[in-house]
Order: structure tokens, then sequence, then C-alpha cells
């Protein structure tokens, strides 16, 4: 009878994560992910296979805890805008005035690997396609709210401000201080999302 794993793979998941996030998949050795994982050889590819099958594993985890959280903030906000708004702004939130935050996993895998291993380009665009849908419905609500055109596209928009997030999660990569971002986002909310003076979209 096999003996059960005396881990938790959700934990070593996340550890491996954290390791593939800081370095990347190319500058993360075995020895990396047996450190952080605390598993000897044999435990680390019986249970998740060889570094690539783990990668993969690691950046599934990664994208659907992002969908997660993304459905819930969007939920939670007052009204859609403010959500679509918070949006442009939430790649802020962790970035220093020191240094450059880490940025995102799926884009920096994708940066990384892309060229070389279609697996992980499949996955990008299956996870890009879901951020926009789950943007695009936002939009539509706040199409009903009436804070949004009713003839807008939800789905050009969702990409347009997708885009504009990941380029803030990019410029926050250069280690660019955070008064200069937050003005850069709000900029960026104002001509995607424009307000009347009375604090509404305007209405057409």
């Amino acid at each position: 009878m096999a003996r059960p794993r005396a881990f938790d793979e959700m934990q070593v998941l996340d550890a491996v994560r954290e390791q593939f996030w800081s370095a990347g998949y190319a500058a993360t050795s075995l020895e990396d992910l047996l450190r952080v994982s605390g598993l000897g050889k044999g435990s680390l590819y019986a249970a998740f296979g060889d570094k690539r099958q783990l990668f993969l594993r690691a950046l599934r985890s990664y994208t659907d805890s992002s969908h997660d959280q993304l459905r819930r903030a969007l939920a939670e906000a007052p009204s859609a805008i403010d959500a679509l708004r918070m949006l442009l702004e939430a790649p802020i939130d962790e970035a220093t005035d020191t240094g450059a935050r880490r940025g995102c996993l799926m884009a920096n895998s994708t940066c990384e690997l892309g060229n070389a291993d279609p697996e992980v380009l499949a996955h990008a665009h299956r996870t890009y396609e879901t951020s926009t849908a789950l943007i695009a419905d936002c939009v539509v609500r706040a199409q009903d709210e009436g804070d949004l055109p009713a003839e807008s596209d939800p789905i050009a928009l969702a990409r347009a401000i997708l885009a504009a997030q990941q380029g803030i999660v990019f410029m926050g990569r250069t280690g660019m201080d955070t008064a200069t971002l937050t003005a850069t986002a709000r900029s960026l909310a104002d001509r995607l999302l424009p307000e009347h003076s009375d604090g509404r979209t305007e209405r057409r």
C-alpha cells in the first residue's frame, strides 16, 4: 500500500510559485526548488513531475487565484465604474518608491517562455481571454448603471483596460515611484472612463 504524502501540495505549490515569480523559470534551479519546498528530489518529482511540470502547475495555480481575486474585487466594489477604475490602480498597491515590483507572473512567464513553449503561450492566451471576459461583464454592468455609454463595445473596452493595467505593472517593474504610477493610472482611467464634474461618467 502506498504511503500517504506527509506534505501539503498547495503549500509546496505556493512556495515554488514564489520562487519562480522572484527568479524566473530559467534562473530557478532544482536546488532552489528543493530548498523552498522542503522536499527531497524523489518526493518532489513523484508528486509533481519534472521542473517544467511543476512550473506549469504553479502557473495554473497563480492564474486561478488571480481570477478568483479579480471576480471578488469587481463584485465587491460600490459600483461597476468604481471597480473598473480601481482595476487600473490595483498594480500600484504593492509598489514602493525604492524598488520595482515583481510584476505579473503570467506576463513575466510569457515574455520568458512564450516563444519557446507553446503550452505557456496557450495558457497565457486563455488567461487573458478569461480576464477580458470578466472585465467586459463589469463594463456591461457599468452600462446598465448608466455610467458608460450603451454603444461602447464591452470587449474592446475591456481589452483596453487590461492593456492599460498591464502597462502599469510593467512600469512598476522599472522602479517608477508610486506617485508617478498613480498619476499615470488615473490619467488612463480619465481617458478610458471619463467622469462628469458631478462624479459620474457622462451618459449618452
